[in-house]
């Protein structure tokens, strides 16, 4: 099937589910395809090809919707599909604040962003990065086991429709490395892995590099300590920094705002970081992670300073929770058609602080690196939070070992406020952040 016979397919769905009672839909189609090679001790284990299409579709009955989803795109099948979605939406309970953007909220002139990396690699070059990456972490001293080292390539086009004359298509890539390692110590065993995601192969790290890195990080666990409980500086390793934006970007979604079920609902154009402190949501970067020309409802997208010098300066809003709050939309619904939107940002990322991770570490006396989190609890009402961690102890007199089985706890209101961001910013998810340090923190230990 070509892309005018699923542009066409699309925009028959929508026909038949208005001329079926429908007052208003949306839907997609997407087509979707990879290959997926595993390796150990050198030697391929595993091939998986993937190959699949499906088909999205909401409809509304004034104020009632409802959303099904299938497989079956021959003429028989989109007919059941529209059939059933219309009927349930029939008998669904009423939304008030439910519906589609109007046209005038449309987005229009759609920019291009570069999303696709690289055409279709063969198995016999996945094959190849997944040894490499495999010998790289075996060749680390004290490695005992590499469970198996894995490389990807995979693409996914999407067309989009709606009744409100919206139509779009996309296309993008990805292709990853990654792996995990084993090392053991008087009887004691140690995990850890790297993996990198990028659009285009030429902008992550060698395989090689990837697994050095696995390598290294499951050699630094072993010998894993204890602590006494106290209070001290935490540093937030990039790797596992971006949690904490990721919980204040939940506490601003819109959704949240309008249950009244979050720690920053009063918070709107005050000081929640310190001066100086940004964070910026840039959708049209070239083979971002979260790179779109327009929202998950077809509205405008734009960049935006969330932060300006350390203030709140919007909501993330799509068109339910805007219309609940009595705002307009900004370009922060994900993606809906077919489905009712959520709330999203694109790259999100904060700008680097001035000073290295070490040179923050050695700045605060003794501090907690954090490398590794589980389980984190936040109260949404409150912002109190607490999370099990492991990482590297730094004494604050040259001395630093591995830690495990440690609990941090702090309020995130308060955390925001002291939150120091270190220089070493790398772009290479939907959110990015530098190592963040965070001084006062509680730390339970033994």
């Amino acid at each position: 099937m070509n892309d005018t016979n699923y542009e066409e397919t699309l925009n028959r769905v929508i026909e038949k589910a208005l001329a079926a009672g429908a007052t208003s839909a949306d839907a997609s189609m997407d087509r979707s395809r990879g290959v997926d090679v595993t390796v150990r001790e050198g030697k391929l284990e595993t091939i998986e090809r993937d190959e699949s299409t499906g088909v999205s579709l909401r409809c509304f009955v004034g104020q009632r919707q409802a959303h099904v989803s299938g497989s079956d795109l021959s003429a028989d099948g989109l007919e059941a599909l529209v059939d059933r979605c219309v009927s349930m939406a029939k008998i669904a309970p009423e939304d008030q604040y439910a519906g589609i953007a109007a046209p005038e909220e449309l987005a229009r002139d759609l920019p291009e962003i570069e999303l696709w990396g690289d055409d279709p690699v063969e198995p016999e070059v996945l094959e190849a990065e997944a040894i490499e990456a495999e010998a790289a972490a075996r060749a680390v001293p004290g490695i005992k086991d590499v469970p198996g080292s894995g490389s990807s390539w995979s693409a996914g086009e999407v067309w989009l429709a709606a009744s409100n004359g919206f139509r779009a298509h996309k296309s993008s890539s990805l292709s990853g490395v990654g792996l995990s390692a084993i090392a053991e110590r008087d009887g004691v065993m140690e995990r850890d892995y790297e993996s990198y995601t990028s659009r285009r192969r030429i902008d992550r790290p060698t395989p090689a590099e990837i697994g050095r890195v696995a390598g290294e990080r499951t050699i630094a666990r072993l010998g894993a300590q204890k602590i006494d409980s106290q209070k001290a500086a935490v540093f937030y390793d990039k790797r596992v920094s971006a949690s904490l934006i990721g919980a204040f970007i939940g506490a601003i979604s819109g959704a949240a705002i309008a249950r009244g079920t979050s720690f920053l609902k009063d918070k709107l154009g005050e000081q929640v970081f310190a001066n100086g402190i940004e964070l910026i949501d840039d959708p049209f970067r070239a083979f971002g992670m979260g790179s779109r020309r327009f929202d998950g409802e077809g509205r405008p997208v734009q960049v935006t300073k969330i932060v300006e010098d350390g203030r709140l300066t919007t909501w993330l809003l799509n068109g339910p929770s805007a219309r609940q709050l009595g705002l307009k939309p900004n370009g922060f619904a994900s993606p809906g058609f077919g489905d009712p939107p959520g709330i999203s940002v694109s790259n999100m990322h904060m700008p680097a602080g001035s000073q290295s991770p070490e040179e923050l570490i050695s700045s605060v006396g003794k501090c907690l690196q954090v490398t590794e989190m589980f389980g984190p609890s936040i109260n949404p009402n409150t912002g109190d939070y607490s999370v099990g961690v492991s990482g590297v102890w730094h004494d604050g007199e040259g001395n630093s070992f591995p830690v495990s089985e440690i609990t941090v706890a702090d309020n995130l209101i308060e955390m925001f406020k002291r939150l120091v961001p270190a220089s070493d910013l790398e772009f290479r998810n939907r959110t990015n952040t530098p190592g963040l340090l965070v001084e006062g923190m509680t730390i339970a230990g033994r």
